[in-house]
């Protein structure tokens, strides 16, 4: 059978399914009003939470670098692509996170897989909460360590997964010197080079959201945090929708629980709430030296462009100075849900949440739904399998610091008509 006849079948199943998707093309900035199809439309979409992608601070540091430093940066860090602008926003982040270092990576994804699959390999063990994004999985199964899933949030299933960890090996073999040649080809997660020991003690590391990106509700930090010690366990922490966002100073969860010396690695996006693009994870300095010379996703890989880096450190500023933008996301958050819960519809998450999940079920009637919010100007995007589970397909709505409260009620408006009878 030719291949695009293979591909076609395979599109009309995932049509049947009403899980086909496709790009939509819109125009402006990243703002709390975007252009779609020609016309204004209020975004209720986008994890700029901050309302900074188009902030004059970030245009103006961006534009700067890009005359001063070009628009790319040539190569990987490791060879001539470490400019002194990436270890100035390292130090930044460094001290933002309350860490003794950081290391910057080209997305959260890279950040994910690159930390994992340098921490835990082959005889680990690796916890995972069953909400974690797509990149923590994904990082999950590349360690080829064993990995445990455990229920959402729920503290006492992961405490069972670790305690029968406990009586297994405590050892585990690499590469035997004899084996032939081929058996030691490097495999996509062989450390390069490998700073391990011929044995070692099997390592144990938690890894979960700090947010929830499709639920918009946290993840018990210090319970898990307790739990590790106990049990002698790494925690992976990713911040991606909590950096900018929590706290009083918008570092994150980890950071507004003061859980900095409990967690073994934090990561972060520059690319939401700060508005740029990238990522980073945070530490101690052995474990930023090793996971720098360990992650084939930071060492194969060519290094931020002078301009995101630059437009980045202008955010961490903007954060830092003006905590009112995170007391306006929280407001909007809070009334957006308030709204929508009296029109009648299942909202999920914590109520001072940017994440709004509207809980529909159906991916079909998720996606009528989406395409009547924007026949009345809302761009609302539905989420559906695999991205969430079987019967759980939601609209995923996100306000912004730069929403004003008219914008939020007019999105309410817009939620109440789609749900009268035969509108959506």
């Amino acid at each position: 059978m030719p291949a695009d006849d293979i591909f076609r079948r395979a599109l009309e199943q995932i049509d049947a399914a009403n899980l086909r998707r496709r790009l939509r093309a819109v125009d402006g900035p990243q703002s709390a009003r975007l252009i779609v199809d020609g016309r204004s439309v209020l975004s209720l979409c986008s994890n700029n939470y901050l309302g900074l992608a188009d902030h004059p601070a970030l245009v103006e540091a961006a534009t700067r670098a890009a005359r001063e430093l070009g628009v790319g940066s040539g190569a990987s860090r490791l060879v001539s692509g470490s400019m002194r602008l990436h270890h100035r926003l390292e130090e930044r982040l460094a001290a933002f996170k309350r860490s003794e270092a950081a290391l910057l990576f080209n997305s959260g994804y890279h950040a994910n897989l690159g930390a994992i699959t340098a921490l835990v390999g082959a005889g680990d063990h690796v916890f995972s909460d069953e909400l974690n994004h797509a990149s923590l999985i994904d990082g999950c199964r590349l360690a080829r360590a064993t990995v445990r899933v455990y229920r959402h949030c729920d503290v006492g299933h992961l405490q069972r997964l670790l305690a029968d960890t406990v009586d297994t090996v405590d050892t585990v073999d690499t590469v035997d010197a004899d084996d032939p040649p081929s058996t030691r080809h490097p495999s996509p997660v062989t450390r390069h080079p490998s700073p391990i020991t011929p044995r070692r003690p099997p390592r144990r590391l938690i890894v979960t959201d700090s947010v929830f990106s499709m639920d918009g509700d946290r993840a018990p930090l210090e319970e898990i945090c307790a739990l590790a010690e106990r049990y002698d366990a790494m925690v992976m922490v990713d911040e991606a929708h909590a950096t900018g966002v929590l706290g009083a100073r918008g570092a994150g969860l980890v950071d507004a629980l003061g859980l900095e010396a409990r967690v073994t690695v934090q990561m972060g996006t520059l690319g939401k709430a700060l508005g740029s693009f990238g990522a980073y994870i945070a530490g101690s300095r052995p474990m930023v030296d090793y996971v720098l010379n360990s992650a084939r996703t930071f060492i194969f890989t060519t290094a931020l462009p002078p301009p995101v880096a630059a437009a980045a450190e202008a955010a961490l500023g903007i954060v830092e100075s003006e905590p009112e933008r995170r007391e306006r996301l929280r407001a909007n958050a809070r009334r957006l849900r308030a709204g929508l819960r009296e029109a009648g519809f299942d909202v999920r998450g914590d109520d001072d949440c940017p994440i709004v999940p509207v809980l529909i079920g159906d991916a079909a009637a998720t996606m009528r739904l989406s395409a009547a919010l924007l026949e009345r100007g809302v761009l609302a995007q539905g989420i559906r399998p695999p991205t969430v589970a079987p019967g759980s397909a939601r609209i995923r709505a996100t306000v912004m610091a730069t929403h004003g409260e008219a914008d939020i009620d007019e999105a309410v408006r817009a939620f109440a008509a789609c749900a009268r009878p035969g509108s959506a």
